[in-house]
Protein backbone atom coordinates (compact mmCIF):
# COMPACT_ATOMS: atom_id res chain seq x y z
CA UNK A 1 0.00 0.00 0.00
CA UNK A 2 1.65 3.53 -0.53
CA UNK A 3 0.15 6.67 1.54
CA UNK A 4 1.31 10.05 1.76
CA UNK A 5 0.66 13.29 3.51
CA UNK A 6 -0.27 17.04 2.41
CA UNK A 7 0.94 19.35 4.55
CA UNK A 8 -0.85 22.53 4.66
CA UNK A 9 -0.20 26.09 6.12
CA UNK A 10 -1.62 29.45 5.74
CA UNK A 11 0.52 31.54 3.86
CA UNK A 12 0.37 34.51 6.31
CA UNK A 13 2.24 32.12 9.16
CA UNK A 14 5.35 29.99 8.62
CA UNK A 15 5.30 26.10 7.62
CA UNK A 16 7.08 25.63 10.86
CA UNK A 17 3.77 26.87 12.66
CA UNK A 18 2.20 23.13 11.66
CA UNK A 19 3.09 20.93 14.01
CA UNK A 20 2.66 17.99 11.76
CA UNK A 21 5.62 15.64 12.67
CA UNK A 22 3.60 14.77 16.12
CA UNK A 23 0.30 13.30 13.02
CA UNK A 24 3.42 11.50 10.84
CA UNK A 25 5.09 10.08 14.20
CA UNK A 26 1.39 8.32 15.55
CA UNK A 27 1.37 7.14 11.97
CA UNK A 28 4.29 5.23 11.92
CA UNK A 29 3.66 4.50 15.65
CA UNK A 30 0.21 2.34 13.69
CA UNK A 31 2.43 0.99 10.94
CA UNK A 32 1.57 3.25 8.56
CA UNK A 33 4.79 3.98 6.72
CA UNK A 34 4.21 7.41 4.36
CA UNK A 35 6.50 7.21 1.01
CA UNK A 36 6.06 10.78 1.07
CA UNK A 37 5.31 14.18 2.29
CA UNK A 38 4.17 17.35 0.32
CA UNK A 39 4.03 20.95 2.32
CA UNK A 40 1.84 23.50 0.19
CA UNK A 41 0.69 27.28 0.91
CA UNK A 42 -2.94 26.98 1.41
CA UNK A 43 -3.71 29.85 -0.70
CA UNK A 44 -6.29 28.77 -3.32
CA UNK A 45 -9.31 25.35 -2.74
CA UNK A 46 -8.10 24.98 -6.22
CA UNK A 47 -4.25 24.06 -5.40
CA UNK A 48 -5.81 22.01 -2.76
CA UNK A 49 -7.98 19.77 -5.13
CA UNK A 50 -5.14 19.99 -7.36
CA UNK A 51 -2.75 18.05 -4.89
CA UNK A 52 -5.72 16.02 -3.35
CA UNK A 53 -6.75 14.61 -6.13
CA UNK A 54 -3.43 13.67 -7.57
CA UNK A 55 -2.36 11.77 -4.57
CA UNK A 56 -5.87 9.85 -4.20
CA UNK A 57 -5.54 8.13 -7.35
CA UNK A 58 -1.59 7.46 -6.21
CA UNK A 59 -2.47 6.31 -2.95
CA UNK A 60 -4.43 4.35 -1.02
CA UNK A 61 -4.26 6.80 1.95
CA UNK A 62 -3.64 10.30 1.87
CA UNK A 63 -3.49 12.55 4.92
CA UNK A 64 -3.85 16.23 5.27
CA UNK A 65 -2.44 18.10 8.14
CA UNK A 66 -3.21 21.89 8.52
CA UNK A 67 -3.77 24.43 11.41
CA UNK A 68 -7.25 23.79 12.92
CA UNK A 69 -8.42 27.47 11.29
CA UNK A 70 -8.40 25.52 8.13
CA UNK A 71 -9.94 22.25 8.83
CA UNK A 72 -12.85 23.52 7.57
CA UNK A 73 -11.96 24.84 4.40
CA UNK A 74 -9.82 21.68 3.43
CA UNK A 75 -12.35 18.94 4.64
CA UNK A 76 -14.58 20.84 1.78
CA UNK A 77 -12.02 20.14 -0.41
CA UNK A 78 -11.59 16.45 0.73
CA UNK A 79 -15.27 15.87 0.22
CA UNK A 80 -15.38 17.60 -3.46
CA UNK A 81 -12.43 15.00 -4.38
CA UNK A 82 -13.66 12.18 -3.05
CA UNK A 83 -17.21 12.15 -3.48
CA UNK A 84 -18.63 11.12 -1.10
CA UNK A 85 -20.08 11.48 2.28
CA UNK A 86 -17.78 11.38 5.48
CA UNK A 87 -17.04 8.83 7.53
CA UNK A 88 -16.81 11.39 10.53
CA UNK A 89 -15.59 14.37 11.24
CA UNK A 90 -12.41 13.40 10.13
CA UNK A 91 -12.46 10.65 7.27
CA UNK A 92 -13.91 10.41 4.13
CA UNK A 93 -13.23 6.75 2.35
CA UNK A 94 -13.95 5.26 -0.97
CA UNK A 95 -13.38 2.02 -2.18
CA UNK A 96 -9.66 2.34 -3.55
CA UNK A 97 -8.85 5.47 -0.89
CA UNK A 98 -8.88 7.07 2.51
CA UNK A 99 -8.55 10.57 2.96
CA UNK A 100 -7.85 11.75 6.03
CA UNK A 101 -8.22 15.73 7.16
CA UNK A 102 -6.00 16.34 10.47
CA UNK A 103 -5.46 19.03 13.19
CA UNK A 104 -1.76 19.70 13.54
CA UNK A 105 -0.35 18.45 17.02
CA UNK A 106 -1.51 16.28 19.39
CA UNK A 107 -5.19 16.62 18.93
CA UNK A 108 -4.06 15.15 15.26
CA UNK A 109 -2.02 12.39 16.51
CA UNK A 110 -4.59 11.44 18.73
CA UNK A 111 -7.17 10.99 15.65
CA UNK A 112 -4.61 9.05 13.85
CA UNK A 113 -4.21 6.46 17.11
CA UNK A 114 -7.93 6.09 17.71
CA UNK A 115 -9.82 6.40 14.61
CA UNK A 116 -7.04 6.58 11.13
CA UNK A 117 -4.79 3.60 12.35
CA UNK A 118 -8.30 1.28 12.93
CA UNK A 119 -9.94 2.25 9.76
CA UNK A 120 -6.63 1.57 8.16
CA UNK A 121 -5.81 -2.05 9.56
CA UNK A 122 -9.45 -3.08 8.63
CA UNK A 123 -8.75 -1.78 4.99
CA UNK A 124 -5.65 -3.57 4.83
CA UNK A 125 -6.51 -6.95 7.37
CA UNK A 126 -3.14 -6.76 8.63
CA UNK A 127 -2.27 -5.60 12.43
CA UNK A 128 1.65 -4.64 13.31
CA UNK A 129 3.80 -4.54 16.52
CA UNK A 130 6.08 -1.91 18.41
CA UNK A 131 8.62 -2.07 20.41
CA UNK A 132 10.10 1.20 21.89
CA UNK A 133 13.12 1.47 23.26
CA UNK A 134 13.71 5.11 25.63
CA UNK A 135 16.91 7.04 26.25
CA UNK A 136 18.06 10.35 27.73
CA UNK A 137 21.89 12.18 26.77
CA UNK A 138 22.27 9.07 23.49
CA UNK A 139 24.76 10.93 21.15
CA UNK A 140 23.31 11.04 17.76
CA UNK A 141 26.44 9.40 16.43
CA UNK A 142 25.69 6.34 18.93
CA UNK A 143 21.72 5.94 17.93
CA UNK A 144 22.68 6.17 14.57
CA UNK A 145 25.44 3.22 14.76
CA UNK A 146 23.02 1.13 16.87
CA UNK A 147 20.28 1.87 14.18
CA UNK A 148 22.84 1.12 11.30
CA UNK A 149 23.71 -2.39 12.93
CA UNK A 150 20.05 -3.07 13.56
CA UNK A 151 18.73 -2.48 9.99
CA UNK A 152 21.38 -4.28 8.52
CA UNK A 153 20.25 -7.51 10.08
CA UNK A 154 16.58 -6.55 10.25
CA UNK A 155 17.05 -7.08 6.20
CA UNK A 156 13.78 -4.97 5.51
CA UNK A 157 11.63 -6.78 6.99
CA UNK A 158 10.87 -4.43 9.66
CA UNK A 159 11.00 -0.50 10.26
CA UNK A 160 13.08 1.73 12.32
CA UNK A 161 12.65 5.26 13.25
CA UNK A 162 14.48 7.43 16.05
CA UNK A 163 13.86 10.40 16.83
CA UNK A 164 14.67 12.65 20.06
CA UNK A 165 13.41 16.18 21.77
CA UNK A 166 15.40 17.60 24.80
CA UNK A 167 17.83 14.65 25.08
CA UNK A 168 15.44 12.54 25.31
CA UNK A 169 15.22 10.13 22.67
CA UNK A 170 12.59 7.19 20.98
CA UNK A 171 13.50 4.90 18.93
CA UNK A 172 10.79 2.18 17.39
CA UNK A 173 10.73 -0.96 16.37
CA UNK A 174 7.87 -1.78 14.24
CA UNK A 175 6.73 -4.94 12.22
CA UNK A 176 3.97 -6.96 10.93
CA UNK A 177 2.42 -10.60 11.60
CA UNK A 178 4.93 -11.83 8.24
CA UNK A 179 8.32 -10.35 10.51
CA UNK A 180 10.22 -13.49 11.55
CA UNK A 181 10.03 -13.18 15.50
CA UNK A 182 13.71 -14.01 16.01
CA UNK A 183 14.46 -10.88 13.67
CA UNK A 184 12.78 -8.97 15.52
CA UNK A 185 14.01 -10.21 18.86
CA UNK A 186 17.45 -9.74 17.51
CA UNK A 187 17.12 -6.33 16.47
CA UNK A 188 15.75 -4.83 19.67
CA UNK A 189 18.59 -6.78 21.55
CA UNK A 190 21.19 -4.93 19.32
CA UNK A 191 19.57 -1.75 19.59
CA UNK A 192 19.15 -2.13 23.87
CA UNK A 193 23.33 -3.27 23.80
CA UNK A 194 24.12 -0.28 21.53
CA UNK A 195 21.94 2.04 23.37
CA UNK A 196 22.56 0.93 26.92
CA UNK A 197 24.11 3.08 29.03
CA UNK A 198 21.51 5.97 28.05
CA UNK A 199 18.45 3.04 28.14
CA UNK A 200 15.98 3.80 30.68
CA UNK A 201 12.86 2.16 29.57
CA UNK A 202 11.56 -0.53 27.32
CA UNK A 203 8.24 0.98 26.51
CA UNK A 204 7.03 4.14 25.43
CA UNK A 205 7.35 6.21 28.66
CA UNK A 206 8.71 9.15 29.77
CA UNK A 207 11.83 9.60 32.08
CA UNK A 208 9.65 10.87 34.82
CA UNK A 209 6.69 8.67 34.76
CA UNK A 210 9.26 5.96 34.74
CA UNK A 211 11.04 7.02 37.78
CA UNK A 212 8.00 7.44 39.72
CA UNK A 213 7.32 3.72 39.31
CA UNK A 214 11.22 3.07 40.57
CA UNK A 215 9.74 5.24 43.88
CA UNK A 216 6.71 3.44 44.30
CA UNK A 217 8.43 -0.27 43.67
CA UNK A 218 10.52 0.87 46.76
CA UNK A 219 7.84 3.06 48.87
CA UNK A 220 10.68 5.51 48.68
CA UNK A 221 10.11 9.62 49.24
CA UNK A 222 12.02 12.01 46.78
CA UNK A 223 12.37 15.93 46.89
CA UNK A 224 14.02 18.19 44.75
CA UNK A 225 16.08 21.45 45.06
CA UNK A 226 16.23 23.25 41.78
CA UNK A 227 17.80 26.45 40.89
CA UNK A 228 18.30 27.21 36.80
CA UNK A 229 15.38 24.59 36.23
CA UNK A 230 13.19 26.60 37.94
CA UNK A 231 10.93 23.74 39.29
CA UNK A 232 10.91 21.86 35.73
CA UNK A 233 11.88 18.32 38.12
CA UNK A 234 8.97 19.06 40.21
CA UNK A 235 6.63 19.79 37.45
CA UNK A 236 7.77 16.62 35.21
CA UNK A 237 7.01 14.71 38.38
CA UNK A 238 3.29 16.08 39.23
CA UNK A 239 2.29 15.90 35.65
CA UNK A 240 2.60 11.90 36.47
CA UNK A 241 -0.87 10.22 38.01
CA UNK A 242 -0.23 8.87 41.55
CA UNK A 243 2.91 11.51 41.98
CA UNK A 244 1.69 11.90 45.68
CA UNK A 245 2.60 8.66 47.16
CA UNK A 246 6.32 9.14 46.43
CA UNK A 247 6.83 13.49 45.50
CA UNK A 248 7.62 15.16 49.00
CA UNK A 249 8.43 18.60 48.33
CA UNK A 250 9.93 20.81 45.93
CA UNK A 251 12.54 23.68 46.15
CA UNK A 252 12.89 26.90 43.61
CA UNK A 253 16.07 27.82 45.58
CA UNK A 254 17.16 30.07 42.38
CA UNK A 255 19.56 32.84 44.86
CA UNK A 256 22.34 31.90 46.76
CA UNK A 257 20.76 32.97 49.90
CA UNK A 258 18.08 30.74 49.26
CA UNK A 259 20.52 27.83 49.11
CA UNK A 260 22.24 28.89 52.22
CA UNK A 261 18.89 29.03 54.33
CA UNK A 262 16.52 26.54 52.89
CA UNK A 263 19.71 23.75 52.18
CA UNK A 264 21.99 24.27 54.49
CA UNK A 265 24.89 25.07 51.65
CA UNK A 266 27.68 26.63 53.33
CA UNK A 267 28.32 30.10 52.68
CA UNK A 268 32.19 29.41 52.06
CA UNK A 269 31.27 26.90 49.17
CA UNK A 270 29.19 29.68 47.18
CA UNK A 271 31.79 32.06 47.91
CA UNK A 272 34.89 29.91 46.97
CA UNK A 273 33.10 27.40 43.99
CA UNK A 274 30.34 29.38 42.90
CA UNK A 275 26.52 29.03 42.98
CA UNK A 276 27.12 26.79 39.86
CA UNK A 277 29.63 24.00 40.43
CA UNK A 278 29.39 20.65 41.88
CA UNK A 279 30.36 20.97 45.38
CA UNK A 280 26.77 23.97 45.61
CA UNK A 281 24.83 20.66 43.71
CA UNK A 282 26.04 18.58 46.07
CA UNK A 283 25.32 20.56 49.06
CA UNK A 284 22.19 21.27 48.03
CA UNK A 285 21.37 17.05 47.54
CA UNK A 286 22.72 16.67 51.12
CA UNK A 287 20.68 19.15 52.25
CA UNK A 288 17.22 17.82 51.73
CA UNK A 289 18.30 14.20 52.48
CA UNK A 290 19.89 15.69 55.83
CA UNK A 291 16.29 17.60 56.49
CA UNK A 292 15.15 13.72 56.87
CA UNK A 293 11.97 14.21 54.88
CA UNK A 294 12.88 11.95 51.65
CA UNK A 295 15.02 9.17 50.04
CA UNK A 296 15.64 10.22 47.61
CA UNK A 297 16.34 13.77 46.24
CA UNK A 298 17.15 16.02 43.13
CA UNK A 299 19.99 18.45 43.02
CA UNK A 300 20.02 21.17 39.46
CA UNK A 301 22.23 24.57 39.38
CA UNK A 302 23.42 25.76 36.23
CA UNK A 303 23.49 28.86 33.38
CA UNK A 304 21.09 28.87 30.85
CA UNK A 305 21.76 31.51 29.01
CA UNK A 306 21.63 33.92 27.20
CA UNK A 307 24.49 34.76 28.65
CA UNK A 308 27.42 33.46 30.88
CA UNK A 309 27.40 34.14 34.79
CA UNK A 310 30.68 35.08 35.32
CA UNK A 311 33.59 33.18 33.89
CA UNK A 312 30.99 30.02 34.12
CA UNK A 313 29.72 29.43 30.23
CA UNK A 314 26.21 29.01 28.92
CA UNK A 315 25.10 25.57 29.10
CA UNK A 316 27.11 24.71 31.94
CA UNK A 317 25.51 22.31 34.65
CA UNK A 318 25.51 20.07 37.58
CA UNK A 319 23.21 17.80 38.98
CA UNK A 320 23.09 15.98 42.06
CA UNK A 321 20.99 12.54 43.01
CA UNK A 322 21.16 11.80 46.54
CA UNK A 323 20.02 8.82 48.51
CA UNK A 324 20.89 8.12 52.62
CA UNK A 325 24.18 5.96 51.06
CA UNK A 326 25.61 9.16 48.84
CA UNK A 327 25.49 11.81 46.61
CA UNK A 328 26.28 11.19 43.09
CA UNK A 329 27.04 14.53 40.85
CA UNK A 330 27.08 14.64 36.98
CA UNK A 331 28.50 17.78 34.94
CA UNK A 332 27.03 18.86 31.74
CA UNK A 333 27.74 21.10 29.06
CA UNK A 334 24.67 21.40 27.47
CA UNK A 335 24.44 23.63 23.84
CA UNK A 336 21.21 25.47 22.29
CA UNK A 337 19.04 28.49 23.48
CA UNK A 338 17.52 28.72 27.09
CA UNK A 339 14.49 26.65 26.44
CA UNK A 340 16.66 23.65 25.04
CA UNK A 341 18.97 23.50 27.69
CA UNK A 342 16.75 23.63 30.76
CA UNK A 343 14.15 21.13 29.49
CA UNK A 344 17.39 19.16 28.55
CA UNK A 345 18.33 19.26 32.09
CA UNK A 346 15.14 18.21 33.37
CA UNK A 347 15.37 15.04 31.60
CA UNK A 348 19.23 14.44 32.02
CA UNK A 349 18.40 15.20 35.69
CA UNK A 350 15.25 12.54 36.34
CA UNK A 351 17.46 9.90 33.91
CA UNK A 352 19.97 10.25 36.90
CA UNK A 353 17.74 9.71 39.06
CA UNK A 354 16.46 6.52 37.89
CA UNK A 355 19.86 4.80 37.36
CA UNK A 356 20.65 5.59 40.75
CA UNK A 357 17.82 3.81 41.79
CA UNK A 358 17.59 0.70 39.34
CA UNK A 359 21.51 0.38 38.85
CA UNK A 360 22.18 -0.15 42.48
CA UNK A 361 18.46 -0.67 43.94
CA UNK A 362 17.88 0.67 47.20
CA UNK A 363 16.36 -1.33 50.26
CA UNK A 364 12.48 -1.02 49.96
CA UNK A 365 11.34 0.81 52.67
CA UNK A 366 9.79 -1.31 55.70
Amino acid sequence: MKYAALVLYDKKNPVLSVDFPAVTDALLAGGVFLDGVEILPYDAPSSVTAALTRMADECEGVFAVCDPALMVAVREVAVSVSGGSPESEYLLETERCLIAVLPAGARGAEIVRTEVVPRIDARRKNMYSRVVLRTVGAPAKEVLEAVARAEEVAGGKLALHASEKYGCGKVEVIYDAATPKMTADEVVRILAEGLAPHLYAMADVTPAEQLVEALKLHRLKLSTAESFTGGGVGRAIVRVPGASKVYFEGLNTYDGASKIARLGVREETIRSKGAVSGETAYEMAAGLIVQGNCDVSIATTGVAGPDPVGSDPVGLCYLAVGTREQVKVFCHRLAGDRETITETAINLALFHALKVLTEKPLPDKI
